[in-house]
């Protein structure tokens, strides 16, 4: 996979590191379809994209770990397979040869509660929330962001975190049918029971882990199943209070790039800090024959996204 695409590594210099990428698997035993903008949909099909994905990653060789931006199984799985079925994509993870680092999205809690979705990605979790953070290096560490603490769904019915998350959408979104951007105007149109926000705690605990990076000098790559730049993505896929997240990371210059999913067309910015949002493409609308995953060399002042099939490549520059 070292020329996928055709981009070469530049100068010749030797990357820190490197890491497998893949979003958006929503593998499901069903027929294909279609999303609700008529976007064909290979339901069938991702689970052999991410078969093709570890294949490569494991030939590269040198892959430290590999991060999977969420969204594992779909939405339409029927209910009573979808623990096999998450179980099944795991399996299919697990045959890397490294870490695999996990975020949950939307249609995994479609599928299960948090409770028996987190010990299943191997996701390290205090009283159910899924955000967590890892050095795989002393220059780097990356920030997993739990993107539906606040949500409407994967939270037990009663639980406050469903409370807050429906009462919002009430304020918010004046449309029956919460999910429906139907009136809402531009960035508005985020506010949608398929997304969901960062909750205060976890803004607190942000502000602490990137605080503590900074004293470190170490450079931080936040990962989240949604996305944080309104030029990266389209409207209606951004986390509810993406805002608030960014003010705590513009607060810090050690951010240089955040990753995300669920936008499954992709998409790249630099916003007005010069922070990278990069967008990945979502393995679930890849044909048969066709792909979408890649790896990322790290540098000290650049990521390197090297893109197979539909994932596009992009050379994230930044100061260091």
């Amino acid at each position: 996979m070292g020329s996928v695409n055709g981009l070469t590594s530049l100068q010749g210099k030797k990357p820190l590191f490197s890491f497998g990428v893949i979003s958006d698997v929503q593998h499901a035993d069903i027929p294909d379809g279609r999303s609700f903008l008529g976007v064909p949909r290979y339901y069938r099909n991702s689970i052999t994209v991410l078969q093709r994905a570890v294949m490569q990653w494991n030939h590269h060789g040198n892959l430290k770990f590999a991060v999977n931006l969420g969204d594992i199984v779909d939405g339409f799985c029927p209910k009573d397979r979808s623990l096999d079925t998450v179980s099944r994509v795991v399996n299919e993870f697990e045959k890397f040869n490294g870490p695999v680092y996990h975020m949950i999205g939307n249609h995994c809690l479609y599928n299960l509660p948090r409770r028996k979705l987190l010990p299943l990605l191997r996701i390290p979790s205090i009283d159910g929330c899924a955000y967590y953070d890892f050095s795989p290096t002393s220059e780097y560490r990356f920030v997993v962001l739990d993107g539906y603490d606040i949500s409407a769904i994967g939270w037990p019915q009663d639980h406050p975190k469903t409370q807050q998350a429906l009462k919002f959408l009430q304020d918010k979104n004046p449309n029956l049918d919460k999910n429906s951007p139907v009136g809402l105007v531009g960035i508005e149109r985020r506010f949608l029971m398929f997304n969901g926000a960062v909750g205060e705690e976890q803004l607190h605990w942000l502000d602490s882990v990137l605080r503590d990076a900074t004293n470190l000098k170490q450079k931080v790559v936040v990962c989240c199943h949604l996305p944080l730049d309104p030029g990266a993505s389209t409207e209606v896929a951004l986390l509810w209070n993406f805002d608030e997240v960014m003010g705590v990371i513009h607060k810090y210059d050690c951010v240089k790039v955040c990753l995300a999913g669920h936008d499954h067309k992709g998409g790249h910015s630099i916003d007005s800090h010069g922070v990278h949002h990069k967008v990945f493409e979502a393995a679930l609308e890849c044909p048969p024959g066709t792909d979408a995953y890649g790896y990322v060399d790290v540098y000290d002042d650049r990521l390197s996204l090297f893109g197979a099939g539909k994932m596009e490549n992009c050379d994230m520059h930044f100061n260091h």
